[in-house]
């Protein structure tokens, strides 16, 4: 297939999707609650080989490239808008609890993650597991959006919770450096105390520290320019709201020559942009930044679905099955995040109790970073090198990873729902005389009545009383 037919097939198919899914997307969404990321990534794999076969990425010479500087614009887009839409001066008021999160728990899950690898996919050193296991550490920006915004999360999930888990995916995506480059220098160098040397000068030095200054003074630049620039009327209103979009590319380019973390840059810059709430409440009601967000993360998760490597699945060449991967997703999911957050949920402030605390410990998505990650990691292994086996089966576990969080976290809200359902229904009729169904949100002190939540100090006692 020539490149014009290829590029207009590409164009039709993502065109048609979108143009589908836009009519009725209130539905899917807001009726159905099934997230964005799953239609898509359906709609790739339908698309793809194993479906109508109408677009083969597998027959492109730069695949890997392509979907790395593909996810990098996602996510430096995502976590650019991440910061931006965080409260005033949000990583200074919750920096104990982004400390913690950032810290402790994200280890915890590297290790884990790591140990999971190893157990399930025999031949792997543990050194190569963590390595693997780095690409899937951070939690993904995108497959968060989806869960802090929308019907479900403004009913049913409390703000401080809602910004936590912004704020956590949109710093811990650029923080996934330090544990890859970690597991690939004490891989490749001679000790363990030049890999530490390096690794601590470098990634934390120069990739992680510098970004973050970048971040903070490019940020900072920016909303006294776009402030002082907007009381003398110099800026029109398109310019004015795609300013923070413009920013975003503008650090991944530069941060990017300059051979730091962009992706961090970015999220820090998007804060230190909005660290007095200006730009986020003037460009509240425009909505633009949302309209090229769904643009994007459709795109990016209908590419992850036409690139599924199905038949490495299940491969005699790497030893992999599906019953391994399948193994390893259910351990992941299980045990990557949940137990550490109810472990440590009350020395993070902003987690209120232990029913907030297991909705932060269970979504904790994986997806574009992972596939960004896992294309940085084959840059540093040779096919036929020494670790040749790593390098040929870290493709379908990420792919299997993020499916399999795509498609688990994705049925979790539809189940909740039904489950919310069959318990109204039993309690309506089992307790007519109630004029409270027995299900608790994850507010404090508060109580759902079909959708509506509904904090004690509005209730009238006495009827309480009387039921």
């Amino acid at each position: 297939m020539d490149i014009d037919t290829t590029v207009s097939t590409v164009a039709a198919v993502l065109g048609g999707f979108i143009l589908l899914y836009g009519v009725c997307s209130l539905v899917i969404k807001e009726k159905l609650y099934i997230s964005e990321a799953s239609v898509a990534i359906l709609c790739g794999i339908l698309c793809g080989p194993v479906g109508f076969n109408l677009i083969n990425i597998d027959d492109w010479v730069y695949k890997e490239d392509v979907s790395r500087q593909f996810t990098r614009i996602v996510i430096a887009i995502q976590v650019m808008a991440a910061g931006v839409s965080l409260p005033k001066a949000y990583l200074q008021k919750e920096y104990k609890s982004l400390l913690i999160l950032l810290g402790p728990v994200m280890v915890f899950m590297w290790v884990v993650s790591g140990l999971c690898v190893w157990y399930f996919i025999p031949g792997l050193t543990f050194l190569e597991a963590l390595m693997i296991a780095s690409c899937f550490t951070p939690t993904d920006p995108v497959l968060a959006n989806s869960i802090v915004q929308g019907y479900f999360a403004e009913q049913h999930v409390p703000p401080n919770i809602r910004h936590l888990i912004v704020a956590e995916s949109g710093a811990n995506d650029g923080l996934g450096y330090p544990f890859l480059f970690l597991a690939i220098y004490l891989i490749q160098m001679a000790t363990a105390g030049d890999a530490v040397l390096k690794w601590s000068w470098y990634i934390m030095g120069y990739e992680i520290g510098f970004s973050i200054f970048i971040g903070f003074a490019v940020g900072y630049v920016a909303r006294k320019t776009l402030r002082f620039s907007e009381e003398r009327n110099w800026i029109d209103k398109e310019s004015f709201l795609v300013y923070a979009i413009a920013l975003s590319l503008f650090l991944m380019g530069s941060v990017g020559l300059l051979g730091s973390d962009d992706l961090l840059a970015c999220f820090i810059a998007g804060n230190s942009f909005t660290w007095d709430d200006w730009f986020r409440t003037e460009t509240e009601n425009a909505h633009l930044t949302e309209v090229i967000d769904m643009l994007l993360n459709l795109s990016i998760f209908v590419y992850i679905g036409l690139t599924m490597p199905w038949s490495a699945f299940n491969s005699l060449e790497t030893n992999l099955t599906i019953w391994k991967l399948l193994g390893l997703a259910a351990a992941v999911l299980l045990f990557r995040r949940l137990p550490i957050i109810l472990g440590l949920y009350k020395y993070i402030p902003a987690i209120s109790n232990w029913r907030q605390a297991i909705f932060m410990g269970w979504f904790g998505p994986m997806g574009v970073g992972a596939l960004f990650y896992y294309t940085i990691a084959i840059q540093f292994f040779e096919t036929d090198g020494e670790n040749a086996y790593a390098r040929l089966v870290i493709e379908p576990i990420i792919y299997f990873i993020i499916l399999s969080s795509v498609v688990i976290h994705g049925i979790t809200i539809p189940i909740f729902f039904l489950g919310s359902f069959a318990t109204r229904t039993l309690t309506k009729t089992n307790s007519k005389s109630s004029s409270l169904p027995n299900e608790t949100s994850l507010c404090d002190e508060s109580y759902v009545t079909y959708g509506t939540i509904l904090p004690t100090n509005n209730l009238d006692t006495s009827k309480m009383d009387g039921a």
